[in-house]
């Protein structure tokens, strides 16, 4: 007697609804994390050596230069330079870097909201493989109630199966959605933190000393 063979997307395709739902998460998780790849960079946030390329021209007043040099950067640390540079004589110190700040903080929420639908699909499709995992159960004892077929583990094979690819599903893609919302966060959280350190250092270079 020849060996049975496993055909995943035969069982998929009998998991129910609940293989389409969690279908679609994936898709989700998906885009998103390319996007996220693709656009949150630590450059996004603290471009390397652009501290470097602003203190001196803040310093020596040439602040034409210095926003052509901020146009170049489309990041966190760039748009809080440039709000520094705009409102250098409007506030004191003190107040101008908490405002920068504030805008700094803003803009990385934004960037943390992005990759938020991973947490979703990481929450949300283990319940959904536990939904199908129920109502596979619920056709495996209906069977026997229906069909008298206590003793016969054919008939119970379907709803059985249609129990664990659900489950294994739901588990399939909750798992790197929930890996990939945790590295997405530590990246934030390094970058945020580099971030505060840059916007001292320029704080400290080109406001706080009188340098305006």
């Amino acid at each position: 007697m020849q060996p049975l063979q496993f055909n995943l997307f035969q069982q998929l395709a009998a998991g129910g609804a609940g293989i389409w739902v969690i279908a679609a998460l994936s898709v989700l998780m998906a885009t998103v994390a390319i996007e996220r790849f693709h656009r949150f960079r630590m450059r996004a946030i603290v471009p390397s050596g652009l501290v470097d390329e602003i203190v001196p021209l803040w310093q020596a007043g040439r602040f034409e230069e210095l926003q052509q040099a901020l146009a170049r950067h489309e990041s966190v640390l760039a748009k809080a330079i440039r709000f520094l540079v705009a409102n250098r004589a409007r506030w004191p110190a003190e107040t101008l870097g908490e405002r920068a700040g504030e805008l700094a903080s803003r803009e990385l929420r934004q960037q943390q909201q992005r990759a938020y639908p991973l947490a979703v699909v990481a929450t949300v499709a283990p319940i959904v493989g536990l939904l199908g995992t129920v109502v596979g159960m619920i056709e495996a004892f209906h069977v026997i109630a229906f069909t008298g077929g206590m003793g016969d583990a054919s008939l119970l094979a379907g709803g059985i199966s249609k129990a664990l690819v659900n489950t294994a599903a739901g588990l399939s893609v909750a798992l790197p959605a929930l890996a990939l919302h945790h590295f997405f966060r530590h990246r934030l959280t390094v970058g945020g933190l580099a971030l505060e350190e840059q916007l001292e250092r320029v704080l400290d270079a080109c406001v706080r000393d009188g340098g305006r």
